[in-house]
């Protein structure tokens, strides 16, 4: 019997798969890890809440503290709190490395940032966290271009569906363009945000 890979666990506990090699895991078996996990009895609201909060902090691969903080600028910015906060964490600089194809996994993206593989307007930036605006451009260093895994990004092999549309991406040149700020209809995370302003609201 094989033993569930971690992040294939986690996926379960959250209901979504975290990555594509965790979908035929969650496939296979979708319900939560444990011995009860088939049976587990209704959720209070509380539960519900902070699990969809759960979601959302783990498709960014963020911490709680970096959560909290993106959700207090949000609440401080005019909008609507929830669908601004999700926009706020996609221009981190890992999200748009993982949503442009330059990485496979939010978790590769911030491998490639943290090791300093990344440049924003020229300049290495090694803090997965750095927010992006319009305008500036992504490339990868060129000591890293030939290194396997940007091959692979530059032949498109991390594509998974049509460019977000607030970005510029030449994937075979492993640049990357931002022209605006990302709509909450255009991101692709698995999340109803207001329960998760609803958690923090609590």
């Amino acid at each position: 019997m094989n033993t569930p890979r971690p992040k294939a666990r986690l996926s379960r506990a959250l209901g979504i798969p975290l990555t594509r090699k965790c979908v035929k895991y969650f496939e296979r078996r979708p319900y939560p890890p444990g011995v009860h996990g088939r049976g587990r009895r209704k959720p209070s609201d509380y539960q519900v809440r902070l699990l969809e909060k759960q979601r959302l902090r783990h498709q960014y691969n963020v911490s709680e503290s970096q959560l909290r903080k993106a959700f207090a600028e949000a609440v401080r910015s005019a909008g609507k709190t929830g669908e601004v906060l999700v926009s706020l964490l996609e221009r981190r600089l890992d999200a748009t490395v993982v949503r442009s194809g330059l990485a496979r996994t939010i978790y590769q993206a911030r491998q490639m940032v943290v090791h300093g593989h990344i440049q924003v307007d020229g300049a290495k930036v090694d803090r997965p966290s750095y927010r992006l605006k319009p305008g500036q451009v992504i490339t990868v260093k060129e000591r890293s271009r030939a290194t396997t895994p940007f091959q692979v990004a530059a032949a498109g092999a991390n594509a998974d569906g049509p460019t977000a549309p607030y970005l510029s991406v030449a994937i075979s040149e492993l640049t990357v363009t931002v022209l605006r700020a990302p709509e909450r209809s255009e991101v692709p995370v698995h999340c109803d945000e207001q329960l998760v302003v609803e958690f923090y609201s609590r």
